[in-house]
């Protein structure tokens, strides 16, 4: 079973008149007024499944800071599932920052949405008050045995839209305090999990911590793959493609230029993921 963690879907009504949604929302303004920046509805992803042989993806929408534009996005993320069972796993999608955010998640977990991701504070670092916010999030997942994808990224080399101005001593911070939450770092966690090879403390604070391997065709060589298996195990990497950024099949193309072996691909394209998250498979 292949199993794609990390994609994105836009509704008709913000795909076809994005400039409409740039005023006040300076997040989804950075990374979309430039109309290069691909979105997409879940009738593309499910036919990208279909052609790059993935089985289940799990999908979400954008950390919106209008409370009503987020909720909308988040039905729809409702809609695709429902349409699509056995086919999306769909996440709450927000800004975690809103006041709104602890009863706006209650809220989309009770109508049946699966977790929470990708969220993203885009803007800052993960300060003291944005992990503090997070860490109920958290706590909210963590209660329901729900997964919790969040967006970091790599603190140095090139910038680009979406690109956070976070440290590694942030990231990990974060994780210590959502400690026995089903956590899922985007992108790597920022190169996160090469501190695992520490002796002390940071094997213990990343144990429970899963990492995707969302935009890495853009952001590393492909040797991150066997190195990252190396590190911390096949069963900790899961397979993101960021659809529709970059599309399946090119990851599984790097997959094996990286000199992994089958039983590895396996375990990063699927099973990995279908381990963690089987309760949420079976139950459709």
């Amino acid at each position: 079973m292949i199993i794609d963690v990390h994609t994105h879907i836009f509704p008709p009504f913000i795909r076809e008149n994005r400039a409409k949604f740039l005023s006040g929302e300076p997040d989804f303004a950075l990374i979309y007024k430039d109309t290069s920046a691909r979105m997409a509805g879940v009738e593309e992803l499910i036919e990208t499944m279909d052609q790059d042989g993935v089985d289940l993806a799990v999908t979400f929408g954008f950390p919106w800071s209008n409370r009503e534009l987020a909720r909308a996005h988040n039905e729809y993320i409702l809609e695709a599932q429902t349409r699509y069972p056995g086919r999306i796993i769909g996440l709450a999608c927000f800004n975690p920052l809103a006041e709104w955010a602890m009863e706006e998640a209650a809220g989309a977990l009770d109508g049946g949405l699966k977790g929470l991701g990708e969220l993203a504070v885009y803007g800052s670092g993960l300060n003291r008050k944005v992990r503090r916010t997070l860490t109920g999030l958290g706590a909210l997942c963590q209660a329901r045995d729900l997964p919790l994808l969040m967006h970091v990224n790599e603190p140095i080399g090139h910038k680009y839209p979406g690109k956070a101005p976070l440290t590694l001593k942030m990231i990990y911070n974060l994780v210590r305090d959502l400690k026995g939450v089903k956590l899922i770092l985007a992108h790597f966690g920022g190169g996160l999990f090469f501190y695992n090879l520490l002796k002390r403390e940071a094997p213990e604070v990343l144990a429970f911590v899963y990492f995707d391997t969302a935009a890495s065709p853009f952001l590393y060589r492909a040797d991150i793959y066997d190195l990252a298996v190396r590190i911390v195990g096949p069963e900790k990497i899961l397979f993101g493609s960021d659809f529709p950024l970059i599309r399946p099949s090119r990851y599984f193309k790097e997959f094996e230029s990286a000199g992994l072996n089958r039983e590895t691909i396996q375990m990063i394209k699927g099973q990995s993921a279908r381990n963690l998250l089987a309760g949420l498979i079976n139950s459709g």
